[in-house]
């Protein structure tokens, strides 16, 4: 989602906080560097809390990242929002496939394995559509909407993550085979 929203709201950005072309540059690139620090975060963290745990606190990583570039008066304050939603989308773009994995049943696990990119591609989309229907909103509220309410799709990942089971995977290695069982029974 974040890819196709900044892509129009970067146009409004500019003109409102008045930065420079390489102050752009750096605003719609830093997302892209700061996923590596929550890629490689995330690995260790849904070791220590679960899989599910994990996409929870990346979901309210981004949520918290969307609202900050969302309500941003300045550029530093943009730049906090945008490294702290980075951190969030790195993070989840490693651990939801890890997640899928570890509790699909082999049967379906290509085609749920495959899913998160399936969404991330509608997300973007879905990022140009509201593009599109906030550019005619006064330019100082647009682009504050096409970043903020992009918090709305993380808080529905995180409650829809709490209502799923925790990987099997996960629970065997901490030593809860009663509990592995169950979810493996259940899917």
């Amino acid at each position: 989602l974040d890819i196709g929203v900044m892509s129009g709201a970067v146009l409004y950005i500019k003109d409102a906080l008045k930065i420079s072309s390489v102050k752009v540059e750096i605003l719609v690139g830093t997302l892209n560097v700061c996923s590596l620090i929550g890629s490689f975060a995330s690995g260790k963290t849904s070791d220590w809390i679960g899989r599910r745990y994990t996409i929870v606190l990346a979901a309210l990583t981004f949520l918290i990242g969307a609202l900050l570039m969302g309500l941003a008066p300045s550029f530093p304050f943009l730049m906090a929002g945008r490294v702290i939603a980075g951190i969030g989308v790195g993070s989840s773009l490693m651990i939801a496939p890890v997640y899928s994995a570890e509790v699909s049943p082999a049967m379906t696990r290509g085609f749920l394995t495959s899913l998160p990119e399936v969404f991330i591609n509608v997300g973007i989309l879905l990022g140009y559509i509201f593009n599109y229907a906030f550019s005619g909103l006064p330019p100082h509220i647009n682009w504050r909407l096409m970043l903020g309410l992009a918090g709305f799709p993380a808080i529905a990942i995180a409650i829809g993550v709490m209502k799923m089971p925790e990987s099997p995977r996960w629970l065997v290695m901490k030593g809860k085979t009663g509990e592995a069982k169950k979810v493996l029974i259940k899917t």
